[in-house]
């Protein structure tokens, strides 16, 4: 595949990771939430990425210096910023976390969504 072809969704990923969050220190807050990510596309820099991920339940401190775009496709989450708003998300929903969120991501129940992120430099 060439970075100029079309992405489907619906084609095998470039590839799988699997993480269990707690394995970064201090970033969950409840629960023992596992991610998997299905990579589908990688700009040349590395600052672009998409894909399609899933969680388990769980909360965590939300992953800041980068752009996401997000559409649920199953599940139940919730977005909490740093002043305690809250905003909840199903299937069929989408938004956009700017670079610069500070908050929350808590997973009521596994949830799958397509994302797009923006990478930022520190």
């Amino acid at each position: 595949m060439s970075q100029h072809d079309v992405v489907n969704f619906a084609d095998a990923p470039l590839k799988t990771s699997e993480r269990r969050l707690a394995d970064l220190p201090d970033r969950v807050v409840e629960g023992d939430p596992q991610h998997e990510t299905k990579l589908r596309f990688e700009s040349p820099d590395g600052a672009l990425i998409a894909g399609t991920w899933t969680s388990t339940p769980g909360k965590w401190h939300a992953f800041t210096q980068r752009d996401e775009f997000c559409y649920i496709l199953s599940g139940h989450c919730k977005l909490i910023d740093e002043d305690g708003k809250v905003q909840t998300f199903h299937a069929g929903d989408a938004f956009l976390i700017p670079n610069g969120f500070r908050g929350y991501w808590e997973i009521i129940e596994t949830t799958v969504k397509h994302f797009v992120i923006r990478q930022h430099d520190e």
